[in-house]
């Protein structure tokens, strides 16, 4: 996690300028089942042509299987609510349609590349058989396209590298290559997940200002998940946090991380180094969350973050946080709490 969290929107002064009449993505509801198991359990956001979603919390909170959801990457799983893409409803649409859409409408970086990347191909290969795919595209036209793509992310002598293989790239232009493929059919939405995980301050910086600057040039609209609020603060319009499966709370950047409201969100901000309180020793501590996020196998009965809530030890709360599943309140700052900060 970053050692500051700078003021959310900051670095984004063209935020404001980039509204749309209507979400590209707009997810209502949704659910996602393995077998008796709910992983992601009646989850809502949408995202905006232009703007960026930051999706946020611990591992295990949903993150990543909500949007594998969207891009109907779950074969196994049942997943149920209603994901709208650019008008269409994607829950239930047929395989092959969903296999169009991805690519070529809507992309992702996955978390490690070096994985994602096959280590047999050079990596022009693998950018231009993504593009041949969706494109229709010849052999010479695609691999012209991937050299164009490798140019564009930064990567320098772009047809040399395209001929070399994966474990030729450091891990930042391994990350550039996932980039140059997954926007090589110009989708419209770019899903990013933890693109920024084990790569040094620096690097995290290139890659976070190589999203923003190909999103400002082409109008993406961008889902960004990840642990580490420095990012969020740095790149998003809109947050959604997630705990246990669950939303809760979901706020413009700005208002979240000025006044957060649901006890989980306060003390994941808490967490991040700069904000330490000194205890009586004069030795400088990071006040931390007590226990451990709830398995999906058995989840708490009522509010999933209560046997973790520092709010939980009033005498008068207990009975409802234990037994009844808070509702998502509020309008333009949602959060999903019986006792959130600032109710009266």
């Amino acid at each position: 996690m970053n050692a500051h969290v700078p003021p959310a929107g900051a670095s984004r002064p063209h935020a404001h300028a980039r509204e749309a009449a209507a979400p590209l993505l707009e997810v209502t509801g949704l659910c996602v089942s393995f077998g008796a198991v709910r992983v992601v359990d009646g989850v809502s956001f949408g995202v905006r042509q232009g703007r960026t979603l930051g999706i946020v919390g611990e591992s295990g909170s949903g993150k990543s299987v909500s949007s594998l959801a969207v891009l109907g990457l779950h074969r196994t799983a049942s997943v149920t609510g209603s994901i709208v893409f650019d008008g269409e409803e994607l829950v239930g649409a047929p395989a092959e349609r969903l296999r169009t859409l991805r690519g070529s409408r809507m992309s992702m970086i996955f978390q490690d590349p070096l994985s994602s990347l096959h280590p047999c191909y050079t990596v022009g290969e693998q950018i231009a058989e993504s593009y041949r795919l969706h494109r229709r595209a010849s052999r010479r036209a695609a691999r012209e396209r991937a050299v164009e793509m490798l140019a564009e992310v930064g990567i320098p002598e772009p047809r040399r590298r395209a001929r070399e293989y994966p474990h030729r790239f450091s891990g930042g232009m391994r990350q550039r290559v996932m980039i140059a493929m997954a926007l090589a059919c110009e989708p419209n939405l770019l899903i990013a997940d933890e693109p920024t995980t084990a790569l040094d301050v620096t690097v995290q910086a290139q890659i976070l200002e190589l999203i923003a600057r190909i999103q400002e040039e082409r109008g993406l609209a961008v889902i960004m998940i990840t642990h580490d609020l420095g990012v969020v603060a740095q790149v998003a319009d809109d947050v959604l946090v997630m705990y246990g499966g669950r939303t809760a709370e979901y706020a413009g950047a700005r208002a979240l991380f000025k006044t957060p409201r649901h006890p989980y969100t306060q003390g994941l901000l808490a967490s991040v180094p700069g904000t330490a309180w000194v205890d009586a020793d004069g030795g400088e501590r990071l006040p931390a969350i007590a226990g451990a996020p709830p398995s999906p196998m058995t989840p708490p009965p009522g509010c999933r973050f209560h046997p973790r809530c520092s709010r939980f030890a009033d005498a008068r709360r207990p009975a409802v946080c234990a037994t009844e599943r808070p509702g998502l309140s509020g309008a333009g700052h949602k959060v999903a709490c019986h006792f959130p900060e600032g109710a009266q």
